[in-house]
């Protein structure tokens, strides 16, 4: 990948990757930094990811490690340390409700089966995407996916009328069945 290349794909990408790892992390100000730090190390390996052909996924992976290793550093320091008052989260401009709502029922899944229903849903990849971007089987990412869905059914209510976006269901359960 040529320099040009990769300042391409840096333009093109950086907001939705920031966006899909804020919804992975509840953290907006975390989401950008980690995806900023993601794009460095991704410069250094630029010739390995165009032969690997995926570089977004490469940058998403490598971001989200970079988030769960400050957050587990984070969560060391603070055990270390005498309590102290948490700071603010930092506002997210024009969130709509519906955001603020899923956001804050990701938040309550694990962070292994949040990761693999933004993947999923949010990002529109497969399974067996999610599960080479994650390193884990298949059927590992589809019981996530299952575990993780019934973990947010009682933090988030359907509008009358509504089913899950993207055709999957309808109030009835089925697609079609209306």
């Amino acid at each position: 990948m040529t320099p040009e290349e990769f300042t391409d794909f840096y333009a093109g990408s950086f907001r939705r990757l920031v966006g899909q790892l804020y919804v992975m992390t509840g953290d907006h100000a975390e989401a950008h930094d980690a995806v900023q730090e993601a794009f460095v190390r991704a410069w250094t390996h630029r010739e390995k990811l165009s032969a690997q052909g995926v570089p977004e996924a490469w940058v998403r992976a490598a971001a989200w490690r970079i988030a769960m290793s400050r957050w587990n550093r984070a969560r060391l320091g603070r055990l270390l340390m005498q309590p102290q008052p948490q700071p603010q989260p930092q506002a997210v401009d024009g969130p709509t409700p519906d955001r603020v709502a899923l956001i804050q029922a990701l938040r309550k899944v694990p962070a292994a089966q949040r990761r693999a229903i933004v993947l999923h849903y949010l990002c529109d990849l497969t399974v067996a995407q999610i599960a080479a971007e994650t390193g884990v089987p298949e059927g590992t990412v589809k019981a996530r996916l299952a575990r993780g869905r019934a973990a947010l059914a009682p933090h988030l209510r359907e509008p009358a009328g509504h089913g899950i976006s993207g055709g999957r269901r309808t109030d009835r359960g089925q697609a079609g069945d209306a």
